[in-house]
């Protein structure tokens, strides 16, 4: 995809796609891509290509990641508002079927795997699930259809898929590792202490040790969270991509990229609904692990 009169190699075309559109501040005296330089003070504004990016550093905000993955959780409460209202004694059909058979899944999921005794971790496995799935969902709409779309408007860049942002995937699992925190201090107290400090090696001559290796072990936790979803949806998403660049190279491929397509959306149908489970799952294990005061 190219700006109008300009054409775009493989490589320009695939680092565009992977741009997100980025608000922040340039700092003073920086050289935009237009020549012009950032006066006294920085300015706040969108962000022009990578080397921009860069210049913002952290007082910066991916202004695409956080609109599609807060309307992707609008939809969702009000897909299940929608259904709620509908729903009534008697045999189910349609779409009210569908979701009770999804809050269903959930609640079972839930009764097998955490075994405490809290009211929001069952709501929690279900927004998770329901939302992650959503964001995944995204990379199944084809790569230029909206970025383009968006571009004629006058929005240079624009990631579709939110789950394809680090800053999404770590924001949920830092969330899920506060309530980890949370919970093992209001469960165990003091127990959740001893449990850092005397675990696996029950002396305290060992404290340091076992304090070194249970706080690696619990920092773990929210990294493999979070990456491990931006990893395997990044992984698709450069491949939809590389699959559409090959439209470019000439009308025998054509088809053959056409099938490819075809072909690698099907598989990811599976990806995208294993990663939201695996989210899901991984969320009630680590909240059971919390509730579970020896």
């Amino acid at each position: 995809m190219a700006s109008a009169g300009e054409t775009q190699t493989v490589s320009e075309y695939i680092v565009h796609h992977l741009t997100n559109l980025t608000y922040g501040k340039l700092p003073a005296g920086f050289e935009r891509y237009d020549g012009s330089i950032v006066g006294e003070g920085g300015a706040w504004t969108m962000a022009h290509g990578g080397a921009e990016v860069s210049a913002m550093g952290f007082n910066a905000i991916h202004v695409d990641s956080m609109m599609w993955s807060i309307g992707l959780g609008i939809v969702f409460c009000w897909l299940f508002r929608s259904v709620a209202k509908k729903a009534e004694s008697g045999v189910p059909s349609g779409m009210v079927n569908a979701f009770e058979m999804i809050v269903g899944f959930v609640d079972d999921t839930v009764r097998d795997t955490f075994h405490g005794h809290n009211k929001l971790v069952a709501p929690l496995a279900l927004t998770v699930f329901v939302w992650v799935f959503l964001m995944n969902l995204m990379d199944l709409i084809p790569v230029d259809l909206i970025p383009h779309t968006l571009m004629l408007l006058g929005v240079e860049y624009q990631k579709i898929v939110p789950s394809t942002d680090p800053n999404i995937t770590m924001g949920m699992a830092v969330g899920v590792f506060i309530l980890m925190l949370y919970y093992s201090i209001k469960v165990k107290g003091f127990g959740f202490v001893k449990e850092l400090t005397l675990n696996p090696f029950n002396h305290w001559i060992f404290i340091p040790v076992n304090l070194f290796m249970e706080v690696v072990g619990l920092l773990a936790k929210p990294f493999s969270l979070g990456l491990r979803l931006f990893g395997n949806m990044y992984a698709g998403e450069m491949i939809f991509i590389l699959i559409a660049a090959l439209f470019s190279a000439g009308i025998a491929w054509m088809v053959p990229a056409g099938l490819l397509q075809i072909g690698w959306a099907i598989f990811h149908i599976l990806i995208i609904t294993l990663q939201a489970f695996i989210f899901m799952v991984l969320t009630i294990v680590y909240l059971s692990m919390a509730h579970e005061d020896h």
